[in-house]
C-alpha cells in the first residue's frame, strides 16, 4: 500500500498542514491489531464456555428420545439411561435387578466418620475391619445406569411423607443405611426411640419427611412357644392374625417397605383359626412339614393381602423387599461360622438355589397382588437377593463391637446395602411420574 492509500484508509490522521504523520498511523495500525486480536480472544472463549446451540440441539433430540423410554414406561422399576437406547417410541424394559457387581474407584458416598448414626453392630471399619475394598463396587444393571443415590433427588419425592421400613434387624439395616444417606445433606431429628430399640422415628424438617422402623419378626402375631413349662428357640405363628406393632400403623404411612425371612428359618409352628396347620423343620406325623419358602412366601402374600384390604389407608404405596441371604461358611453364629471373603463373587459362584427359592415365593405372592391392587395402593418389589447373594464380602464377621460372634446376616455400613436404597430412589422415581 503506498503514502497516499494509506492516508485515503486513514483521512483522520493528517496532521494541521495536511501532511501524513507516519508515527501516528503506525500507532492506528497497531490499534486496530490489538482490537482485533481481542474481538478473536473474545469470541473464541465465549465458544468454548457458553452453550453451545448446535449440542443443545443434539442433548434436546436426545432427550425427547428418552422420553420415550423414561420409567414412566417401564415396568417395574427402570432408570433413565438404557444402554441399548433406540430411537422408536417402544417400551425399553430394564431389570434393575438383573447384573453384576463392578469396581466403583468412588467408593461410599459416606464413611464412619461422616455418619454418626451407625449402630456399633454394623460399623465394621471402626472396629477393626482391615480391608475396605468391598465399599469400591458399584451394582450394574445388564441393561441400564442405576443411578448413585442423590439425597437431593430422593428428599423432594418424599416431601410431607411418612416411609416405615416393616420388618426384621434386616429391616433397620436399610434404615440406617438411608438415614446415613440422608444426612450428608440434612441432620434429621431423633424423634422416638423405644427401651427396645426396635421401633424408631427420624424427621427431617427441611423437607417434613418422616422416616421409621418397625420391629416385626415374622409380620404376624408369634410367641415362643413353651414346652414342659420352658421356653425354647421355636414359636407359634399366627398367620390369621396381624402384629398390631405394624399393622395399626399403616393409615399414618404414604410408603411402606415390608421385609421377612430369617425368623422363620428354624422349627416353628403355623397357626390358624387357633389350630395347627403346619410347621417349618418338624418331623410328627400330624403336622404338615412345610418348607421355609412356602411358609415365607405363604405370609408375606397374606400381609399383602391386609395391605390392600386396608380400608383407612391411603394411597399406599408399599415396597416389597426380597430375602436377605447370608453367607455363613464352616459353621453358625455362635460355632465358628465365617465370611472371611474380600470381593464379590460371580452370579454362577453364588449360586444359592435354596435362597432363591425363597426369594421366588415372595415375588410370586407380589405379582398376585399387584394384579388385585385397589383403592389407589400401589405395590412394587425392591428384588434385592440375587444381587445380594454375591456379597458375601459385605457381612460384619467378627468385626464389630461385639466379637464373640459372627454376623454373617447383617451388611456392614457403608457396604453393598446402600445398594438397596439406590434401587429404592430408582423405584420411586419411576412411580412419582407414573402417577
Amino acid at each position: 500500500m503506498m503514502k497516499g492509500d494509506i492516508l485515503e484508509a486513514f483521512p483522520y490522521y493528517n496532521n494541521k498542514n495536511g501532511t501524513s504523520n507516519g508515527l501516528q498511523i503506525r500507532k492506528l495500525v497497531f490499534c486496530y491489531v490489538l482490537l482485533a486480536f481481542a474481538a478473536t480472544l473474545f469470541f473464541t472463549v465465549l465458544i468454548l464456555y457458553s452453550p453451545n446451540p448446535f449440542s443443545n440441539f443434539i442433548l434436546k433430540k436426545k432427550a425427547t428420545t428418552l422420553s420415550h423410554q423414561s420409567p414412566l414406561k417401564i415396568d417395574p422399576a427402570t432408570t433413565m439411561n438404557p444402554k441399548n437406547e433406540s430411537n422408536d417410541e417402544k417400551k425399553i424394559k430394564c431389570d434393575l435387578f438383573d447384573g453384576k457387581w463392578i469396581p466403583d474407584p468412588n467408593g461410599s458416598l459416606y464413611t464412619n466418620w461422616s455418619c454418626r448414626l451407625i449402630p456399633d453392630s454394623r460399623n465394621c471399619l471402626k472396629f477393626g475391619r482391615e480391608n475396605a475394598d468391598f465399599i469400591n463396587w458399584r451394582w450394574m444393571p445388564n441393561e441400564c445406569e442405576l443411578p448413585r443415590f442423590n439425597a437431593n433427588m430422593f428428599l423432594p419425592i418424599v416431601r410431607g411423607k411418612k416411609l416405615a421400613f416393616i420388618g426384621d434387624s434386616l429391616a433397620r439395616n436399610q434404615m440406617d443405611s438411608l438415614l446415613c444417606l440422608l444426612s450428608q445433606v440434612e441432620t434429621p431429628k431423633d424423634v422416638h426411640t423405644d427401651d427396645s430399640d426396635h421401633y424408631r422415628t427420624f424427621y427431617f424438617p427441611s423437607h417434613d419427611f418422616t422416616l421409621m422402623a418397625y420391629w416385626t419378626q415374622h409380620l404376624f402375631s408369634s410367641a415362643v412357644k413353651i414346652v414342659n413349662g420352658s421356653e425354647t428357640a421355636m414359636f407359634d405363628i399366627h398367620l390369621d392374625r396381624i402384629d398390631n406393632n405394624w399393622g395399626q400403623k399403616l393409615p399414618i404411612l404414604d410408603h411402606a417397605v415390608i421385609s421377612i425371612g430369617h425368623w422363620f428359618n428354624r422349627k416353628n409352628y403355623l397357626y390358624e383359626g387357633g389350630k395347627v396347620v403346619g410347621c417349618i423343620y418338624c418331623d410328627e406325623p400330624d403336622v404338615p412339614n412345610l418348607g421355609l419358602a412356602d411358609v415365607v412366601g405363604k405370609a408375606m402374600g397374606k400381609a399383602l393381602e391386609y395391605i390392600n384390604d386396608c380400608k383407612e389407608c391411603k394411597a399406599l404405596f408399599t415396597l416389597v423387599r426380597t430375602f436377605s441371604p447370608t453367607h455363613f461358611e464352616y459353621g453358625s453364629w455362635n460355632d465358628g461360622g465365617k465370611c472371611n471373603r474380600t470381593s464379590p463373587s460371580t452370579e454362577k459362584q453364588a449360586d444359592y438355589d435354596f435362597l432363591m427359592e425363597v426369594r421366588n415365593f415372595q415375588v410370586k405372592e407380589f405379582e398376585k397382588i399387584k394384579k388385585r391392587t385397589r383403592d389407589g395402593k400401589r405395590f412394587e418389589i425392591l428384588d434385592i437377593t440375587k444381587a445380594m447373594l454375591m456379597r458375601a464380602d459385605g457381612h460384619p464377621g467378627t468385626n464389630s463391637h461385639d466379637p464373640s460372634y459372627r454376623d454373617c446376616m447383617h451388611w456392614c455400613l457403608p457396604g453393598p446395602v446402600d445398594v438397596w436404597n439406590a434401587l429404592l430412589m430408582a423405584v420411586l422415581q419411576s412411580n412419582e411420574f407414573n402417577f
